[in-house]
């Protein structure tokens, strides 16, 4: 019984470490900057929800985007872009308008499902 206990609960840490593993992504929405950033996107996390419920940014625009979590542990996903960490910064050059949703991406409690926002490339 106390083995069958200790691989269980082995089993869930190497599963909450794996789910907060860094993922890349790659695509052409959101490549990795090809100049030095001209200015910075912040985005600020407390406990479920962001700052503002959409940032707008212009096409062509490399910027440095900054995830300030004051509250919490949070990261965030950036649809068709990549992902950034709880305090990190990225350059990202935001080469294609549209509309991209971003949504926490580290499990944060009751409220994650709703932690939601909009990126508009213009």
């Amino acid at each position: 019984m106390k083995k069958t206990l200790v691989y269980l609960l082995a089993l869930i840490v190497v599963l909450v470490l794996a789910a907060c593993a860094k993922k890349e992504e790659s695509s052409g929405a959101g490549a990795p900057a090809a100049g030095p950033a001209t200015g910075e996107l912040k985005i600020t996390a407390t406990n479920w929800k962001f700052d503002k419920t959409e940032y707008k940014v212009k096409k062509g625009e490399t910027l440095t985007v900054k995830l300030d979590s004051t509250e919490g542990a949070h990261g965030i996903k950036i649809d068709k872009i990549g992902d950034i960490g709880t305090n990190k910064t990225k350059d990202i050059t935001f080469d294609k308008a549209g509309t991209y949703d971003i949504t926490c991406s580290i499990p944060c409690g009751s409220g994650h499902a709703t932690m939601k926002a909009k990126l508009i490339v213009e």
